[in-house]
């Protein structure tokens, strides 16, 4: 008996790696390196929080553990979004738990 080959991927992005610098993102069939430098409201989140994420539409991922929304061109080009939110990690995870919860309780 002989298996059938693997189909198609249905997913467009995963989280294939994680560093202590940062991880790789697989992303419509590129490998994306998101440094925790540049993007610290992962650098103290768990493998469970980083590697669940969402791609909402084409061009926007969203972390729902972390309450972390990207656009792909600022994941893409770090450089020309040298802003970054002072909000320490902790206190979005927080709020982000805090909302889940009040969405639970009105269903």
């Amino acid at each position: 008996m002989t298996s059938a080959g693997l189909g198609p991927s249905i997913s467009r992005v995963e989280v294939t790696n994680v560093s202590p610098h940062g991880f790789w993102l697989f992303l419509d069939e590129r490998e994306l390196f998101l440094a925790f430098r540049d993007f610290p409201w992962f650098k103290n989140a768990s493998i469970g929080a980083i590697t669940n994420v969402e791609l909402p539409s084409p061009h926007h991922l969203y972390w729902p553990d972390l309450d972390v929304d990207l656009e792909r061109e600022s994941i893409e080009h770090p450089e020309t979004f040298p802003l970054v939110s002072q909000v320490p990690p902790a206190s979005r995870t927080q709020a982000a738990r805090a909302r889940r919860q009040t969405a639970n309780k009105s269903r």
